[in-house]
Formats: C-alpha cells, structure tokens, sequence
C-alpha cells in the first residue's frame, strides 16, 4: 500500500483565526493520540494571508485515511470548524512517490 497525502487549503473568516486554531489544535491532538495510521497531521498559518490555513495530512494507507474521516471526533468538530471557515476547503488528495 501507498502513503496517502492529503492538503487541505482552509480560508477562515477575518477575526476567527484564534477560535480556528484552539478547535483544530484540539482535534489534531486527539488525531495523534488515537489514530496510528495517521502519519503526519499538522497545521499550517500562511505567512501572505493570513486568513488562510494549510492542513498537511499523511496516512498509511486509504483505509487509514477514510476510517480518520469516520471518527468521533473529527465529525464532533465539523460543526465548529464550519462556523469559522470563510468558504469552502480545498482539498488535493495524493499518492506518495517512493
């Protein structure tokens, strides 16, 4: 099986940058502490806009990547994340080249 990477483009709305990352902070921790197919889950702030966010996700495998979508807790923060987001993520799915 092949790494999966995904990168998640998130426009937040101006003013909401603190409330994003406490709510994403929060869901990347349990990531980590619960999900061992999950490889790399980390956030990113662009340095030109600054609305904008960057998710860099790595996953073992496919099944790893779609039993993360499945969890309590990502859909627990969707509803949060969704009342911050200025529009609609951008997401690039990816195959690792070894």
């Amino acid at each position: 099986m092949s790494v999966i990477g995904v990168v998640a483009t998130l426009p937040v709305q101006p003013g909401k940058e603190a409330e994003f990352e406490k709510v994403f902070g929060d869901l990347r921790s349990k990531v980590k502490a619960n999900e061992k197919g999950c490889l790399q889950y980390d956030f990113f702030k662009s340095k030109s806009e600054p609305s904008t966010y960057v998710v860099m996700e790595q996953y073992a495998s496919q099944a790893d990547l779609d039993a993360h979508g499945k969890t309590e807790y990502f859909r627990a923060a969707g509803p949060a994340l969704g009342a911050v987001l200025g529009g609609a993520p951008s997401l690039q799915f990816l195959d690792k080249v070894e």
